[in-house]
């Protein structure tokens, strides 16, 4: 069977985009911190299952507390990278970007002792205003991507993008996009598979989808948030509807994740691409 890809965007709770109760860069140092027991709360359960993932972790997060980045590795993890400050690709220039990505995999690779290959954009925020987006990342040293959500979101998608795996021709060199899964129903393209999607849906409906996206030969790319199976970690303000997508079904994450890692046969982006890169058009 084809690989189901877990992945962890290594995040603080207060790292949640565009409300009004999102504190700037500069206030981060002074929040009281809960990545560092989630995070590890998280690798204790996929030793617990004995698989290997993904970590994207946000730069900042590395910066503040590399013995994770460290720790993730020796455990034997994939380093990736989310960039450094958490913003939004289409509110950064190709300038600004590349930067921030290049610092990132640099940082990580330092920290961890190993290349840094694959780039994942906060809120997945790649959009048809950003056709740069692709090249500066190959120019910031970057292998492969997972920032991609083919269709329409609230930070952006790319209506009628690809599904599947596929390689980009970029004029500073190739990159493979890993899309975010989506699978669709009546006609339209819907994601069941991380973040508020997988604490919204039951878990049959979500383990059957995931089903049907496999038996179509496409691997199904999960993602999590360390906050996310921290269901007090402090709420930041937001009007309702975010808050809902924010904080629906905390409490019953932590279980979504352990029945993810008993049904599916787990692995991460290098994994991935070692077994199966070859057959990525």
């Amino acid at each position: 069977m084809m690989p189901a890809i877990f992945t962890i965007d290594v995040e603080d709770w207060f790292h949640i985009l565009e409300v009004a109760g999102t504190p700037p860069l500069e206030d981060w140092d002074r929040l009281p911190s809960r990545v560092e027991a989630n995070f590890r709360r998280f690798l204790n359960l996929c030793d617990t299952a004995g698989v290997k993932v993904t970590c994207f972790f946000l730069g900042w997060v590395a910066a503040r507390f590399p013995h994770l980045v460290r720790e993730a590795a020796a455990r034997g993890h994939e380093i990736a990278s989310h960039g450094y400050a958490h913003r939004l690709i289409y509110h950064q220039s190709p300038a600004e970007f590349f930067e921030d990505a290049r610092r990132t995999r640099l940082l990580l690779e330092d920290l961890g002792g190993a290349p840094v290959q694959g780039y994942r954009g906060a809120g997945f925020s790649v959009t048809e205003e950003t056709p740069w987006f692709f090249e500066e990342l190959v120019n910031a040293g970057y292998e492969y991507d997972s920032t991609l959500f083919p269709a329409p979101r609230g930070h952006g998608g790319l209506k009628g993008g690809r599904y599947a795996p596929y390689r980009i021709e970029t004029p500073s060199g190739p990159l493979v996009e890993f899309p975010i899964t989506v699978t669709e129903i009546w006609g339209k393209p819907r994601c069941f598979f991380g973040g508020g999607y997988l604490r919204l849906f039951p878990y049959a409906l979500v383990r059957r989808m995931a089903q049907m996206v496999l038996e179509e030969g496409r691997p199904v790319i999960f993602y999590a948030h360390p906050r996310e199976i921290d269901p007090d970690h402090p709420r930041l303000a937001m009007n309702l509807h975010r808050r809902f997508k924010s904080y629906v079904g905390l409490r019953g994450m932590e279980g979504k994740i352990r029945k993810i890692f008993r049904d599916f046969p787990i692995t991460g982006f290098a994994c991935f691409r070692a077994e199966y890169g070859d057959s990525i058009q």
